[in-house]
């Protein structure tokens, strides 16, 4: 039988007091790669906690972007994790609402706010 297949899905979600700026916006520059580690720091061990904890392999940022105002910053990560037959189907709904509940109801991630209606996480 096969081994197990990695699979992706993305988790977008908006910091409403981290400002955006275009070196934050400009891959491989330090603020991006700093950031960056920092966002990884935060949500690579809430997915570790989540239903695909024993599966999740990390998160890899991939974007920042402006927000609506413009002291709010859009995370974009792809993260990963093995898909084999003792995983059910990807579950983004059941994901989505453990990650809810880790951040407060959406609110904070470590000593970052977010902005409440801003994760997604797209299977």
């Amino acid at each position: 039988s096969p081994g197990p297949i990695v699979e992706q899905f993305i988790l977008n979600f908006t910091i409403i007091n981290l400002r955006f700026t275009t070196d934050l916006g400009t891959p491989n520059s330090a603020k991006f790669n700093s950031t960056e580690k920092i966002m990884q720091h935060y949500i690579d061990p809430l997915l570790q906690k989540s239903s695909i904890g024993p599966y999740f392999t990390g998160c890899k940022v991939i974007g920042f972007r402006s927000g609506r105002d413009r002291d709010d910053t859009g995370v974009d990560a792809v993260c990963s994790y093995k898909n084999n037959v003792s995983l059910a189907r990807f579950d983004r709904e059941k994901v989505y609402h453990e990650l809810s509940a880790m951040t407060n109801g959406v609110t904070k991630l470590g000593h970052y706010s977010l902005e409440k209606n801003s994760l997604y996480v797209n299977g």
